[in-house]
C-alpha cells in the first residue's frame, strides 16, 4: 500500500505548540522564531484541511480536530524514537568488519588488532581482503587503503606519506617494480609484480630492491629481514583509515580509530 506523505517537521512543530499552547515557547524549544512556528502550523492546516488552534481571551486552545489526533501523533513520535535507538544500537556492537590489503594486515594491522582485542575482550573481528569493497554491500565498518586522500569518505592517515627503498641483506642490486612505485629515470624493473604486497614478499625473498611505503616495511626492517637503502622520502600515497560519515560517527569506530592512531 502506498504510504501517505507525512509533513514530519510540521507535525513536530505542532506537537511542541500543543504542549505549550504557545508559539513563542514552542519556538524556544525548537530554536526557531515564533514566526517560523506559525508558518509551519499554517502549512500543516492547509495540508490537513482543518484548523488546529483557535485564539481566545485566555490564549491558544486546541480545536477538537487537533485534540483527536494528538495522542496518536505523540505515540508515533515515541515509535520514531524507539526506531532510532534500535538503529543506533549498532554503535555499541562488539563486531567489527574491516577491509585491508593482505600485506598491510600481515605486517602492521594484525598485531595492533590483537592488542586492541586484548584491551576490549569479547569483540569479534571480520577481515576482508578487498580494501576497495563497497561499504554497503559488505557491511563494512572501516577500510584501510593506500591512497592519496580519503576522497568522499571520512578518514585519517595512519602515518605520513613516506616511501623507502628496501632490500634483504645481500640481495642483488636490481629493481622490483610494481604499479604506483616510480623507478628512477633509466632504471629497469627486473622483477615485475602486481602490488606492494608482492613487492614486499619479493624483497624479503632476496629478489632485489623495492620502493615501498615506509609504514608497510616497518616490521620487516625492525626484524632485520629488510634494510633501508634510501629514504624515507616524501611520497604521494599513504595508508588511510576511511569510512562513510555514518560509520565514522559510531562509538565503536571512534574507539578503533583512536587506538590505531595513538602515538
Amino acid at each position: 500500500m502506498k504510504r501517505t506523505h507525512l509533513p514530519l517537521n510540521a507535525l513536530r512543530v505542532f506537537d511542541a505548540a500543543a504542549r505549550h499552547l504557545s508559539f513563542t515557547r514552542a519556538a524556544d524549544e525548537l530554536a526557531v522564531t515564533p514566526a517560523a512556528v506559525g508558518q509551519q502550523i499554517r502549512a500543516l492546516e492547509d495540508h490537513l484541511g482543518t484548523v488546529l488552534f483557535r485564539r481566545t481571551s485566555k490564549g491558544l486552545e486546541l480545536t477538537d480536530e487537533a485534540s483527536a489526533g494528538l495522542d496518536a501523533l505523540r505515540e508515533g513520535f515515541l515509535k520514531f524514537e524507539e526506531a532510532v535507538q534500535a538503529m543506533q544500537a549498532g554503535q555499541a556492537s562488539d563486531r567489527y568488519t574491516i577491509a585491508a590489503p593482505r600485506e598491510f594486515y600481515a605486517q602492521w594491522l594484525s598485531h595492533r588488532l590483537a592488542a586492541f582485542r586484548e584491551s576490549n575482550p569479547g569483540i569479534r573481528l571480520q577481515l576482508i581482503a578487498d580494501e576497495n569493497a563497497d561499504f554497503t554491500e559488505t557491511n563494512l565498518d572501516v577500510a584501510i587503503r593506500l591512497v592519496d586522500g580519503p576522497g568522499d569518505l571520512e578518514g585519517v592517515e595512519l602515518a605520513p606519506a613516506q616511501r623507502v627503498v628496501v632490500a634483504a641483506p645481500g640481495a642483488p642490486d636490481q629493481w622490483i617494480a610494481w604499479p604506483g612505485a616510480p623507478l628512477p629515470e633509466g632504471a629497469e624493473g627486473m622483477v615485475l609484480v602486481a602490488n606492494p604486497g608482492q613487492a614486499l614478499s619479493s624483497a624479503v625473498a632476496g629478489l632485489g630492491k623495492a620502493m615501498l611505503p615506509a609504514l608497510l616495511v616497518e616490521e620487516a626492517v625492525g626484524r632485520g629481514t629488510l634494510e633501508i637503502l634510501e629514504g624515507p622520502d616524501e611520497g604521494r600515497r599513504a595508508y588511510w583509515l576511511v569510512a562513510p560519515l555514518p560509520q565514522w560517527r559510531q562509538k565503536k569506530v571512534k574507539a578503533l580509530v583512536a587506538f590505531l592512531t595513538q602515538a
